[in-house]
């Protein structure tokens, strides 16, 4: 895999550069996995009321299934936020930066929606991976 951060665009701040791509190349013959948008339901289907909780169940979530296809964290291509409150942002960049920070990270996209498919849902994660 090969992360464009051209000089012919923005800089990635410094504080993003382990946590954002502006893109990332894959070679024909990768492994591709591609993670639907995962929320912050535990398996015995409780959902926390709290945002750090929630993202924390999600990721724990992508990461299951990452390893369910013989992949880490590490193989992130491409990862997609998705939160209902812009009070929300700052703590998801301090939960990525400390469970998913990588010296050669995943293509970021971070929105803030009005809702998600249920009211209790604060966060969904949705993801691209490959080897």
């Amino acid at each position: 895999m090969k992360r464009h951060n051209p000089s012919t665009i923005w800089p990635v701040p410094a504080a993003f550069e382990n946590i954002y791509a502006h893109a990332v190349e894959i070679p024909a013959t990768s492994k591709l996995l591609l993670v639907s948008g995962q929320i912050g339901v535990a398996p015995d289907g409780t959902v926390s009321s709290r945002f750090d909780e929630q993202c924390a169940q999600a990721m724990a979530n992508v990461e299951a299934l990452l390893a369910a296809a013989g992949l880490t964290t590490a193989d992130l291509l491409r990862a997609n936020y998705f939160v209902t409150s812009t009070e929300f942002l700052a703590p998801l960049t301090e939960i990525r930066r400390a469970r998913w920070s990588n010296p050669e990270p995943p293509a970021v996209t971070t929105l803030v929606v009005a809702a998600l498919a249920r009211p209790d849902l604060l966060v969904e994660i949705e993801v691209t991976a490959g080897s």
